[in-house]
């Protein structure tokens, strides 16, 4: 669940991320729930609850559970009302994180991420210290083996993605936030078999990794997404295939 540019790093993240499936549908209960109560429950109209119910869906979370948590965010359901709290901070390398936050106690949240960042040579920053350096995006992926480039190019642009790029076996389509839903379905509907899509925050700039930080950055983020409270960390940092090769290969 971070928003990390590159496939690779994805791919890392997602699978230490579904071996934990437990804490997974915690996080996407909450989510649904929150963004229920944020924008309604009515899915056609809340890209932000599109999205949660399709994540969820996709990790193959139970219909009833998806069911009870978005009548718990519409108040159809009694249950924990959570905040939404976004944290700013400095880790080593000079990398910025942005950490978002479902939290039904702040200060006991707050305390747990100051202790994580803190075993991690990190701090917490100013609100706006470090969120310039991000821009709010709708991120699309497509498998590279199954379609030409210019077959998803065309099919991106015609249906409104700002951007497209290819990462190794990845084709990245990316949109602004308020055309994520309507640019999703239209690769649906032109057949495309999507292998992830999301809400995101990228970094308008990234700081490039070697194999020992990027080691240490990686335990920082897993760090910080193993706590119950942590929906998402966003980091400004680049880890090259090879550097991931390597940390798999010593994993």
């Amino acid at each position: 669940m971070s928003g990390h540019s590159k496939w690779s790093t994805i791919k890392h993240k997602k699978a230490q991320t579904d071996a934990r499936r437990g804490k997974l549908f915690s996080k996407l209960i909450r989510e649904i729930t929150a963004a229920a109560r944020a924008g309604g429950g009515d899915i056609s109209a809340n890209p932000r609850l599109r999205t949660a119910v399709d994540v969820a869906k996709a990790a193959n979370m139970p219909n009833d559970n998806i069911d009870r948590a978005l009548k718990r965010g519409t108040g159809e359901l009694p249950g924990v009302t959570y905040e939404e709290v976004t944290y700013e901070a400095y880790a080593p390398a000079g990398v910025a994180l942005v950490i978002e936050v479902l939290t039904d106690n702040k200060n006991r949240t707050l305390g747990e991420i100051k202790h994580i960042l803190t075993r991690h040579n990190s701090s917490l920053g100013g609100a706006g210290s470090v969120a310039w350096q991000f821009k709010s995006y709708g991120i699309i992926h497509l498998s590279a083996d199954k379609y030409p480039e210019e077959q998803v190019l065309d099919m991106a642009l015609e249906a409104g993605a700002e951007d497209f790029r290819r990462d190794g076996e990845i084709y990245e389509v990316r949109t602004e936030v308020s055309q994520f839903a309507a640019v999703k379905d239209a690769l649906d509907k032109a057949g495309a078999e999507i292998l992830n899509a999301e809400l995101t925050q990228i970094p308008q700039n990234t700081v490039s990794l070697g194999e020992r930080d990027a080691a240490k950055l990686l335990k920082l983020v897993d760090a910080l997404e193993d706590q119950d409270d942590v929906q998402n960390v966003y980091a400004n940092f680049d880890i090259s295939e090879e550097v991931m090769e390597k940390l798999a290969a010593g994993a």
